[in-house]
């Protein structure tokens, strides 16, 4: 097993395999073991009883049936449902409905997925698993399990809500070592202080600054927060510029700024082929991915053909 900080190059499954199946489910997450992937990423959140659930929405619209099972409440957020009530929600039929539309008029993730795709990585029976209505909203506990089974690298990233943060953190840190896998795990969040409070309680496991854009003076703030890595995002103008322009070569130096300090440097999401190309010749630490297929192909590509950009 490859740990959490390896500095092999790691194809993270966003969300699982979410291109290939409902994000943040069972399935997702063991569909990511298909495509090679060495870690897959997740979300959690508190259910209204402090339970910590895998989800990534605040509210539960978008990847439930929580409308239909549950008409009129006054709120759809996570953290007002219980364990009991998020059991009763579909979680992967909303999936397949999106299936169903013209690539245009997908979520955006999925606007990309082709015919081919679908044919060669969604079969007529997980599509009809995906469909029954049994997909359901897994716990932290049960997710971990699996991870556990598949021998796969787990990036938990926390969600804050409001006036839970230290409950989310004391459970999360709780189920990851009762489960004794401390050393398969990295924990992210954009929420910095929430990474502190991870630091100041376990000094094992691994930890992650999210952000969006570049952090000024990276390295004091890594070494600051005792973080083991940097979850990026991908360059915003890579698909028009490349890293041709001055803030493309900006990007560049900054990521090996880190890289060469020894912290983890993680993409993401990057699902665009080309994107992929430079960001593996850019020396990252690992690329997170709806299509890890797409990561896959690259990564095993003739080498001169990844590295002479």
């Amino acid at each position: 097993m490859v740990s959490a900080t390896s500095s092999s190059i790691l194809n993270i499954a966003h969300r699982g395999a979410r291109a290939y199946a409902p994000e943040n489910t069972l399935v997702a997450f063991a569909k990511a073991k298909t495509f090679g992937c060495q870690m897959f990423e997740m979300d959690v959140r508190l259910s209204k009883e402090g339970v910590v659930i895998v989800h990534h929405d605040e509210q539960l619209t978008r990847c439930t049936d929580v409308e239909s099972k549950f008409p009129g409440r006054s709120s759809y957020a996570v953290a007002d449902f219980t364990i009991a009530e998020l059991n009763r929600l579909d979680a992967g039929s909303w999936y397949i409905e999106q299936l169903t539309l013209p690539n245009h008029a997908r979520q955006a993730f999925l606007q990309s997925l082709t015919d081919a795709e679908i044919a060669e990585f969604i079969s007529p029976s997980e599509r009809k698993l995906y469909a029954s209505g049994s997909i359901k909203i897994p716990t932290l506990a049960d997710t971990l399990s699996l991870a556990k089974d598949l021998e796969l690298m787990v990036n938990i990233e926390l969600k804050a809500q409001k006036g839970t943060e230290s409950g989310l953190v004391a459970a999360v840190l709780k189920t990851v070592q009762t489960m004794r896998l401390e050393d398969q795990i990295l924990i992210s969040s954009f929420e910095h202080d929430l990474l502190r409070q991870v630091r100041r309680q376990s000094t094992k496991i691994a930890t992650a600054v999210l952000s969006e854009m570049p952090i000024k003076a990276p390295l004091s703030y890594l070494r600051t927060l005792k973080a083991n890595a940097y979850n990026l995002e991908c360059y915003r103008d890579l698909k028009r510029n490349g890293f041709g322009d001055l803030a493309g070569k900006r990007y560049l130096a900054h990521i090996n700024k880190v890289r060469n300090a020894g912290f983890g440097v993680n993409i993401w999401t990057c699902n665009d082929p080309e994107e992929l190309k430079y960001l593996l010749a850019a020396g990252v630490t690992g690329l997170v991915s709806d299509y890890p297929n797409r990561v896959r192909e690259i990564m095993t590509a003739d080498v001169t053909q990844v590295f002479t950009l």
